[in-house]
């Protein structure tokens, strides 16, 4: 229709306007509410998970590692001790990683570039990195790993100056551990070394998270609990560069205990000084109480090479030297007693009834089984005549005891010897302690699966044969029968001391143990023959008395290292080195009282026991019994004549 018009209706209008309106209100309220709920849940519900991760952002745990406890000698010497040094870390989180490509280039890029960088600077070894590379995959990003140890000053200078170009790289100061005692104590005290897989898989990990090094041998290892100490921490702000605002909490670390060992540091650098150019092994204790006074094992090394990390050539150099100087040979080394036997063989036999004091053996010079032809050797062509147990120890007679040796048996000698501590360890606060051999028959069967024979008796009736003990089980025997059977467990640490405390924790001895006493007269007899040995006319030692202004008590011998054919002399002077005899001494004084132990072994000895042996002993019995001017004096005298060696 022409003209024709819509009319809006504004009442449908109206209604629709108002359903949008409250359309879009609804969407606005829900989305509001959406908002309220979702700021609730992360203000309310989430806070604490956020507030933890903006923490991450400022604030860092570090983990204070406690200084390590020291190690002293009963006087008081430092033998081991912690000096200041500087340690270079890297922390993986913190490393620059710049955009290559339009992406970040990897954390392992970003570490190859500033070990790069850090080698322009200083030395860094293959083993090093190679080490530093492992463990750094092996902790958290965030924890930074030693990358070198002990800087030189002028290392420290050269990273500092550059140490804007190298972020996650820092300079730390920490001390290190010191060993002013050098070679002579190393045996002993042990030494500290970076920790290592091996070690990780043992440590309570938390209580070593900022620490790099752990003991691993001696008294540093075997003491690791006591020295350690425990870690602290502390919280602390950080701004975005890293650097620190202020410590927000602190917890301090508790300080490791230092020790004060038995060890008299005198009488070791004694020991290791009179031993000479000689491989061997020199062992002290007081009898009364089993404090070791010296324990020296020699060749040795120096135990600093070891705390931040040998290099191969020294390590190699250590290894391989024909001398084994890594080995312990006053704990592990085994020797044959040799004649140092005979006194715990003649005890066996007067306490077994086998002989008495009085009982008179023959030596001819030649000793014969029943129905053997081959002859047993004494050390003395034409043998000693008749002899009694005082004299067979006086003059060291073969013959004497290869008869003994028949009559006891080789289980009743064992069951009888083995209560001085003889194929067994003395208990001493180490690890690693030697066993040695106390052959008997269920012995030879349990190891060879074949039986014994009476010619192997009267061989281990002279300390050879399968016989094997320890420097320190001699010494560990030997103060048992100076003590008429009182016997103690040898022992190390005489005292602990905390951190800021004066006074001193003083240990107790082990309880002793007693080896039976059947008759005092025999014990008596067996004492009066090492006195003989030392102040005899005819003792194989007498001139070490020269001089003395104290009675000694003593026992020398020599150890075959090879067995001579029938015709065959023995001259040290022409046979290989390797082949020489080993020379033993062990003793005590002052005889009556006795306030010294001492066992020495010698390798392969120009002399025998009472020659090359016996007179390390006086110098180490004067050590200790003698003021300095007394020491002074008695050194004046000629210790070192020769005597026909048994």
């Amino acid at each position: 229709m022409a003209g024709y018009h819509h009319i809006k209706d504004e009442h449908a209008e109206k209604s629709l306007f108002r359903s949008r309106a409250m359309f879009a209100f609804f969407l606005i309220l829900l989305a509001l509410v959406l908002l309220a709920l979702r700021f609730t849940y992360l203000q309310v519900w989430k806070h604490g998970s956020f507030q933890a991760q903006a923490d991450k952002n400022r604030i860092r745990v570090q983990v204070v590692a406690p200084s390590r406890g020291m190690i002293y000698d009963r006087n008081g010497v430092l033998l081991a001790e912690n000096k200041p040094a500087y340690r270079l870390e890297i922390t993986a989180e913190r490393l620059a990683r710049p955009k290559a490509s339009g992406k970040r280039i990897s954390r392992q890029a970003a570490l190859e570039i500033t070990l790069a960088e850090l080698e322009k600077l200083i030395v860094i070894t293959p083993t090093q990195r190679h080490r530093f590379l492992r463990k750094i995959q092996q902790v958290k990003a965030f924890r930074p790993v030693s990358l070198r140890l002990s800087l030189s000053e002028q290392e420290v200078s050269r990273v500092a100056v550059n140490r804007h170009r190298l972020p996650g790289v820092e300079i730390t100061p920490y001390l290190t551990r010191y060993y002013p005692g050098g070679e002579a104590m190393t045996h002993l005290t042990g030494y500290v070394g970076r920790i290592d897989e091996g070690d990780l898989k043992q440590l309570d990990q938390d209580n070593y998270l900022d620490n790099t090094h752990i003991g691993k041998t001696g008294v540093e290892n075997y003491r690791e609990a006591l020295l350690h100490g425990q870690s602290g921490f502390q919280k602390i702000e950080t701004n975005a560069q890293g650097r620190v605002l202020r410590v927000l909490e602190k917890k301090d670390p508790e300080a490791g205990q230092d020790l004060i060992l038995t060890i008299d540091s005198r009488l070791q650098l004694a020991a290791w000084e009179a031993l000479g150019d000689y491989s061997g092994s020199v062992v002290a204790i007081d009898p009364n109480n089993g404090d070791v006074l010296a324990m020296v094992s020699k060749p040795s090394f120096d135990a600093n090479l070891f705390v931040n990390g040998i290099t191969q050539s020294d390590y190699s150099r250590i290894l391989n030297a024909p001398d084994r100087p890594l080995f312990n040979r006053a704990l592990k080394g085994g020797y044959e007693p040799g004649s140092t036997f005979k006194p715990f063989v003649a005890l066996a036999g007067l306490e077994g009834g086998m002989v008495n004091v009085d009982t008179r053996i023959f030596s001819s010079g030649e000793y014969y089984l029943p129905k053997v032809s081959r002859p047993y050797g004494d050390w003395k062509k034409g043998g000693h005549g008749w002899v009694t147990v005082r004299a067979a120890l006086t003059q060291s007679v073969n013959t004497y005891f290869y008869e003994l040796g028949y009559k006891l048996g080789i289980d009743a000698m064992h069951d009888y010897i083995q209560m001085f501590g003889f194929g067994q360890k003395t208990g001493i606060d180490l690890y690693g302690e030697g066993v040695g051999i106390l052959p008997s028959r269920a012995w030879k069967r349990g190891h060879f699966d074949q039986p014994w024979y009476p010619g192997e008796t009267v061989i281990a009736a002279i300390g050879q044969g399968y016989n094997v003990a320890t420097p320190l089980q001699l010494a560990s025997a030997t103060a048992t029968l100076a003590m008429n059977g009182k016997r103690f467990t040898p022992r190390l640490l005489l005292g602990l001391k905390k951190y800021g405390h004066k006074s001193t924790d003083w240990l107790p001895a082990s309880e002793a143990t007693l080896v039976p006493v059947v008759d005092p007269k025999n014990w008596a007899a067996v004492r009066a023959g090492m006195e003989d040995v030392v102040n005899s006319a005819t003792g194989t030692a007498r001139k070490i008395s020269i001089g003395a202004t104290y009675r000694i008590a003593g026992k020398s011998g020599t150890a075959q290292m090879f067995k001579l054919a029938k015709d065959q002399k023995y001259d040290a002077e022409t046979i290989d080195p390797r082949l020489r005899n080993n020379a033993l001494f062990v003793a005590w004084a002052p005889a009556e009282a006795p306030k010294i132990v001492v066992a020495i072994i010698i390798e392969h000895s120009l002399g025998g026991g009472s020659s090359t042996a016996a007179p390390i002993a006086r110098i180490l019995l004067d050590q200790w019994l003698l003021t300095a001017d007394q020491v002074e004096a008695a050194s004046s005298e000629s210790l070192a004549q020769r005597v026909p060696v048994e």
